[in-house]
C-alpha cells in the first residue's frame, strides 16, 4: 500500500526549515518499523510550499501498526497531524491485480 502525506509549509522560512526536518524524522521513524518498505520527503517543483511525505508499506495493516507505535505517536504523528485534510492511503494497481471494493460493513 502506498500512503501520501502533503504539507503546505508556512511563509516564514524558519518555519519550512523546521517542517522539512520534521518530515525528514517522522520518515526515519517510520521508516524503522516493521513492514516498512520505501519512502521519500520531497518537495513540489511548482509550488515550493508544497511537501510530501511519501511512504510504501507490505500492508495496511503494517501501516496502522506503525502509527499505533508508541515512539511514533509521541514523535511523528504531530508533524503527520499537520498534513493538508484528505485521503492519504492507496492501493497498489498492478497488472491483474484484484483491487478492492468499497462496500459498506455487515453488523
Amino acid at each position: 500500500m502506498l500512503v501520501v502525506n502533503r504539507f503546505r509549509a508556512p511563509s516564514d522560512t524558519a518555519a519550512a526549515g523546521a517542517l522539512r526536518d520534521d518530515l525528514a524524522a517522522a520518515h526515519a521513524l517510520l521508516a524503522s518499523k516493521p513492514g516498512y518498505v520505501e519512502g521519500h520527503v520531497g518537495r513540489n517543483l511548482d509550488e515550493p510550499d508544497l511537501w510530501v511525505l511519501s511512504t510504501r508499506w507490505e500492508s495496511v495493516g503494517a501501516y496502522r501498526r506503525a502509527l499505533s507505535a508508541y515512539d511514533v505517536k509521541l514523535a511523528a504523528v504531530p508533524t503527520l497531524s499537520r498534513a493538508i485534510d484528505e485521503p492519504s492511503a492507496y492501493e497498489l494497481v498492478e497488472p491483474n491485480s484484484v483491487l478492492n471494493v468499497a462496500e459498506p460493513r455487515v453488523t
